[in-house]
């Protein structure tokens, strides 16, 4: 190699390794200055962080110190009130113990006086016996003697006052139930009747009616039981008889045999036959529209069809068969009001009549009649034992009992429910007044308000005011068992002093 060659290969060797060696020095000042600003910048940042975590540690430090100010405020508070509560409770504490002794000393007081009283209660009474040579049972009969006669005026105005309250809180509940019941349910009257009659289109039938020789209307009083009049009335025929089923099938016959205009005795007998079904008919009709509108179901037909026949009977000038169904809802009514069986109230009060239904054709009493029906249809005994006390005839057994028997009487008792003749209306005054005089110390007795209320006059000497009260009663229980009558009868006695003298 040529040596100036190789010279100029060393310097560029020499001057390229420091031109290399410059940039790095430059390159490697610039990142040095670089990392001192950013160290700078690091450093100022902790700084700034360092005095903003103070000053939150010095803000988190004072809310601390004043919550604490705070709780301490509010403990002191609580310990006066403590301190305030205790003192008080420690003066009501010594306040009751002191009461306790007051109370104690009391009792040991009343515990001495009750202890004398005993003492004299002993004494006493074995000076009684001694004295009146009594047993003590015999002492007491005469101290209570003693204080009955001391106290009679203020036993008898007490009683009064108890009767009244009573007698004021049962009326209100009575009224109410009773109002309700006559509001809603009841029913139509129809009068009491023997007779029938029928009108004739021409007066020409009559003799038709009567046939040669009386045989047509001898055939049909022998076919119905009943006696047909025919008089000098215009255009009418009389039927007359006690049973009104009887009256009712002559009628229907009769009238089908002026339609038919063949009146002789074989036709009579087809008429009859005819009237008897469509009377039994019309009563198992009744029955079935009876039984419906009290909502009692279950029964058995005949029984239902014996009901009906009520339709025809009348008592004391009212529609047995209305009654039976009015004394069924207002049964129903009060049964309800008094939460006990309704369905045997109601079914008890329906069927308490049932026995006049056949009365006419059965010896006994209409109430013994309906038992041996009921029995004889199976129907459920706590519904006889409803039933058959509604006269007083059985004793009341059962709460539904004494509702039947009330049912019956306000469908009977209401305004213009019934009628008597007046005959029975003059005879019930009289005895009223008879059974009334009848009593020891009375002096007179009148029967007013049409036999609803009984004035009674008594004889001060021999009735005092307590015995007043008593001879109401008496009166009261002997008209009950002795009379019927539909409603109730008020009882007044009346007991006057008079003192006179005269001026001279």
């Amino acid at each position: 190699m040529n040596p100036s060659a190789f010279l100029v290969l060393s310097a560029g060797l020499v001057i390229g390794y420091l031109v290399r060696q410059n940039i790095a020095k430059r390159r490697a000042g610039s990142l040095e200055e670089r990392l001192g600003k950013m160290v700078e910048k690091a450093r100022a940042e902790v700084k700034e962080k360092q005095e903003e975590a103070k000053q939150k540690a010095q803000e988190i430090i004072s809310e601390a110190k004043n919550e604490t100010v705070k709780r301490q405020s509010q403990l002191t508070k609580i310990e006066e009130l403590l301190l305030k509560r205790e003192e008080g409770l420690e003066k009501k504490i010594q306040e009751t113990e002191t009461k306790i002794e007051v109370l104690e000393k009391e009792r040991g007081q009343v515990k001495i006086a009750k202890d004398e009283v005993e003492s004299i209660k002993k004494k006493e009474i074995t000076e009684l016996e001694r004295i009146a040579n009594l047993s003590e049972g015999q002492a007491k009969e005469e101290l209570f003697k003693q204080i009955e006669l001391e106290n009679k005026e203020s036993i008898s105005r007490e009683l009064r006052r108890l009767e009244n309250e009573k007698k004021e809180i049962i009326e209100k509940k009575a009224q109410d139930l009773i109002v309700s019941a006559l509001q809603r349910y009841s029913g139509s009257v129809v009068s009491e009747v023997t007779t029938t009659y029928v009108n004739l289109p021409s007066e020409e039938l009559k003799g038709k009616i009567i046939g040669k020789e009386g045989r047509n209307i001898k055939t049909l009083e022998r076919l119905t039981g009943v006696e047909i009049v025919v008089d000098e009335t215009p255009d009418t025929v009389m039927i007359s008889g006690f049973d009104p089923i009887r009256r009712q099938i002559a009628k229907t016959a009769l009238e089908d045999l002026i339609k038919d205009g063949r009146i002789q005795p074989a036709r009579i007998e087809e008429a009859v036959a005819q009237a008897r079904d469509k009377v039994n008919e019309k009563a198992k009709e009744a029955g079935e529209a009876a039984v419906y509108d009290v909502g009692i179901t279950g029964l058995d037909p005949r029984l239902v069809q014996l009901l009906g026949r009520l339709r025809f009977r009348t008592s004391f000038g009212q529609n047995v068969l209305l009654h039976s169904i009015e004394a069924t809802h207002i049964a129903g009514m009060i049964a309800t009001e008094l939460k006990v069986n309704a369905r045997v109230a109601k079914t008890g009060a329906l069927f308490h009549d049932i026995g006049k239904a056949i009365d006419h054709e059965v010896q006994g009493s209409h109430v013994d009649i309906g038992i041996r029906i009921l029995q004889k249809f199976g129907v459920d005994e706590s519904v006889i034992k409803a039933m058959r006390p509604h006269h007083g005839e059985y004793p009341y057994e059962t709460p539904e009992s004494i509702i039947v028997q009330v049912a019956e009487s306000i469908s009977a008792a209401r305004p213009g429910a019934r009628k008597d003749t007046v005959e029975i209306y003059l005879k019930r005054l009289e005895d009223i007044e008879r059974i009334t005089s009848g009593f020891e110390g009375v002096e007179k007795a009148y029967a007013i308000q049409a036999g609803r209320e009984v004035r009674v006059f008594v004889i001060p000497e021999k009735v005092d005011d307590l015995g007043m009260h008593k001879l109401a009663k008496d009166i009261a229980g002997k008209i009950e068992n002795e009379l019927q009558y539909p409603g109730e009868i008020k009882i007044t006695v009346i007991r006057e002093n008079r003192a006179v003298e005269y001026a001279k």
